[in-house]
């Protein structure tokens, strides 16, 4: 049994001492289906020594980035493209705005497909913009009509979005002026325009 750390070969008479570890890996959730009875309560407890929760990427969406550079990298080396294509202005927060219903695969998937289409780059990801376009439809139909933002205010609150998502961060990777595409000094010059409080002008005032 390998809960004693041992096997038999199929034939065999004699238990065969192992040094291994079991590691599975699901999307459901297994102590619920224990609960209810549609999952087996002694292999749980087996299973459950060290339980890792991974949160799906729409709830670190500050992962993407990163997971998408990385899947650029080797997605390129498997379709023998010599030269990276680069990713275009404001595509990271094309990806990042997205809910990825399909995981990390799904952002895997959709970045294999950009290269196929796009080998020489920039890659735009607009097949995204276009699935969210359709969500955004449904929503807007569903919510009824709402008054138009000035131009300024539905720039604010997008910068103040894209902020967030970088965690406050301006510029470098992953940092919101990256995400949207533009020089970090001109992000700043339209956050002191907008008078949108960010971190240095924080530690400035303190």
């Amino acid at each position: 049994m390998l809960q004693n750390h041992e096997v038999e070969r199929v034939g065999g008479k004699r238990s065969i001492p192992v040094d291994i570890r079991v590691i599975a890996a699901t999307h459901r959730n297994l102590q619920s289906m224990m609960t209810n009875g549609s999952f087996r309560e002694d292999l749980w407890y087996r299973l459950s020594g060290f339980p890792i929760i991974v949160p799906p990427v729409r709830q670190r969406k500050e992962d993407v980035p990163a997971l998408a550079r990385h899947f650029l990298a080797m997605k390129s080396r498997e379709l023998g493209i010599a030269v990276q294509p680069s990713i275009a202005p404001g595509a990271l927060l094309r990806l990042m705005e997205y809910d990825w219903p399909g995981n990390v695969r799904e952002l895997e998937n959709l970045v294999e497909r950009e290269l196929i289409r796009h080998r020489e780059g920039p890659l735009a990801f607009e097949e995204i913009q276009r699935e969210r376009g359709k969500t955004k439809a449904v929503a807007a139909s569903n919510a009824g009509l709402q008054p138009p933002l000035k131009v300024n205010e539905a720039m604010a609150a997008h910068i103040r979005e894209v902020i967030k998502i970088a965690k406050g961060k301006i510029h470098g990777p992953g940092g919101a002026a990256e995400l949207l595409g533009v020089n970090p000094n001109t992000l700043r010059w339209r956050l002191d325009k907008l008078g949108i409080i960010y971190r240095r002008r924080d530690r400035e005032r303190s």
